[in-house]
Order: C-alpha cells, then sequence, then structure tokens
C-alpha cells in the first residue's frame, strides 16, 4: 500500500476509534497492529483488504505464533485489532472461521515482593511516586486506572475507589486504605491550587468521556472531574485539539520505581504493575476468598485471578524440599 493511501487507511482507523471513545493506548496499540497487517502481506491498495480477509488474518496470527512466539494474551490483541478493523472501519466484518495457529507460549507467573520488600520500596520512594504507589498497592489499581482516576471517584466515608472504564470498559469498585487518606488529602490540596491557578489562566478543562462534553459543557473545568495525579504540564489534547492538563505519565512513576529498586538491591524484575500483583498474593496469604479478589481487581474470568494460587505455592507444587527435614 502507497504511503499515502496507508495514511489514509490509519487515519480513518483513529478518526473511528475516537468517534467510539477508545482510550488513547488502546488506539495506539490497535494502530500499530493494524500497520503490521498491512506490512506483513506487503499490501500495494485499500482494496486488497477485503480479499480473502479470513485467510489474511490467519496467515498473520500464524507468523505472530510460530515466528514472534508471541504470547496469548499478545496474539489475542492483534486479533482483536482485526476485527475491528474490518467490522467496524470497512463495515466488512470477517464472516468465517478464523482457523489460526494458536500461540502455546504459556503465561508467566508474576513477579510479586513481600511484604518487606513493598515496604522498603515505599519508603524509599518519594512525593507523588510514593502515593501513586501506595494506591497500586492498596487498591490493586492498573497504572492506567490510578492515572486516569478523578477526584470524585474516591470515596472517604465509605473507604472506597471507583475505577470507571476499566480494562474491558467496565467499572468497578475497590478498596481504599485509610492509612492513605490524610497524604491524599493534603495532595489534592495542591492538585486544587495548581487546578485554580490553571482557571485564572484560561485553562482547567479536563479531558471527558463519552459526550458528557457536550451534554455538561462546563463539567470539564469543575473540581470533581479533575484528574487526581495531572500532568506536570499543559499540553495539545491529541483528540480535540485543546490545550489542556492530562494525567501523569507512566514513565514518571516507573522510573522512581526502578531507581529505588535498583538502590535497594532487589533482584526481580520490578514495575509499577508488580505491586497490583502483590496487592492480590497478599490478600491471599490473608485468606480473602478468591472471588473478592476478583472482583477487587476487575478480571472477567476467575482462571485469570487463580495465576496468583501458583504464586503461593512455595517451591515446586508447594512440596518442601525433603532436604529441610535434615537437621544438618
Amino acid at each position: 500500500m502507497s504511503s499515502s493511501g496507508n495514511r489514509k487507511l490509519m487515519d480513518h482507523v483513529q478518526q473511528v476509534l475516537r468517534v467510539k471513545h477508545y482510550a488513547i493506548s488502546t488506539e495506539k496499540t490497535y494502530c500499530d497492529w493494524i500497520r503490521q497487517y498491512v506490512k506483513f502481506h506487503k499490501m500495494q491498495d485499500k482494496s486488497e483488504l477485503s480479499l480473502q480477509p479470513e485467510l489474511k488474518v490467519e496467515q498473520f496470527l500464524s507468523y505472530l505464533a510460530i515466528q514472534r512466539n508471541v504470547a496469548v494474551s499478545t496474539q489475542n490483541q492483534a486479533m482483536n485489532a482485526l476485527v475491528f478493523l474490518y467490522k467496524q472501519v470497512l463495515n466488512s466484518p470477517l464472516e468465517h472461521k478464523v482457523d489460526a495457529i494458536r500461540s502455546t507460549k504459556e503465561r508467566k507467573i508474576p513477579v510479586v515482593l513481600t511484604q518487606d520488600e513493598v515496604k522498603q520500596v515505599i519508603t524509599l520512594l518519594e512525593g507523588v511516586p510514593q502515593l501513586f504507589v501506595k494506591l497500586l498497592y492498596g487498591s490493586g489499581l492498573r497504572i492506567s486506572e490510578a492515572s486516569r482516576l478523578r477526584v470524585q471517584d474516591i470515596d472517604y466515608d465509605y473507604k472506597q475507589i471507583t475505577v470507571r472504564s476499566g480494562k474491558g470498559n467496565k467499572d468497578r469498585v475497590t478498596t481504599f486504605s485509610t492509612q492513605l487518606m490524610p497524604q491524599l488529602k493534603n495532595h489534592l490540596l495542591r492538585v486544587k491550587l495548581i487546578h485554580d491557578e490553571d482557571l485564572k489562566a484560561g485553562f482547567g478543562s479536563v479531558y471527558l468521556p463519552y459526550a458528557l462534553a457536550r451534554k455538561y459543557p462546563n463539567a470539564d473545568k469543575q473540581w470533581g472531574w479533575q484528574y487526581v495525579f495531572p500532568s506536570r504540564n499543559i499540553a495539545l489534547d491529541p483528540r480535540s485539539g485543546v490545550q489542556r492538563r492530562h494525567h501523569i505519565d507512566h514513565s514518571v512513576i516507573n522510573k522512581a520505581v526502578k531507581l529505588v529498586v535498583t538502590r535497594l538491591g532487589i533482584a526481580k524484575r520490578v514495575s509499577a504493575h508488580t505491586f497490583r500483583h502483590s496487592f492480590a498474593t497478599h490478600l491471599l496469604q490473608r485468606g480473602t476468598d478468591i472471588r473478592t479478589i476478583q472482583a477487587l481487581l476487575g478480571h472477567s474470568e476467575l482462571e485469570t485471578t487463580m495465576i496468583y494460587t501458583h504464586v503461593l505455592n512455595q517451591g515446586g507444587e508447594g512440596v518442601i524440599s525433603p532436604l529441610d527435614d535434615l537437621d544438618i
């Protein structure tokens, strides 16, 4: 496909994604998979997308499984992007079964920190990264969910946090640590001052999901809709072209975590997401019901949550080494 033709296709994909209010992260992911798909088949014209589409999709997904050895979730992500392309963008849904070779790369057991390691990391972190990580570990949030958290989503009285449009575009409620309340309230006092200054400077609006911006014209500047963790600078909104303050960039948190983990000499591959895994594992250790943890994490399938039971199996399948029985 010519560069101009490819650009037109991607512009169309991006337009449909934004009309349907997909997250920016999903937009980037889907666009990347569609570009790879077009490049893999060396398509020269948009019309080639409609020639034996099921076969083309099968070949691409099989390539991902065999040549690139991607994980099952990665292959599913690519499939979702292509289903979106044909159904939502080209208005030509895939009619026949896509019988691609499935990826057999097994899901890895997640990296989990001990409670002592969590305490060490949090103690060395400072400022916003520390508060952010406390929220990840205290409520089991994904980094994207914590960064998109709005002021009105925190309920101090019921000690809960409402996660809006989480993975799968689902809302859920999760626990909120009472220990975190004073620190978070002090943080929000500073955020409120920043918001007030933005309003005085002619800014202060925030991105609103779906059609709320049209339905409630002034809601984007109201305090309740502001991000709990706003970005340091005002920037151009890629959707609307409006100058506004977005939420904090994920890299800020991950860099802070990496520096502290390196300083502590913890020999584990730790990222911000590790604290969500640790939240689930430590709840299991405490005896919390697995289905309760599933609900708190927002997993659609219990099987996804069950991965944390493997973390608790110390040693192979939870078997104690016979050497430990010897008093030597």
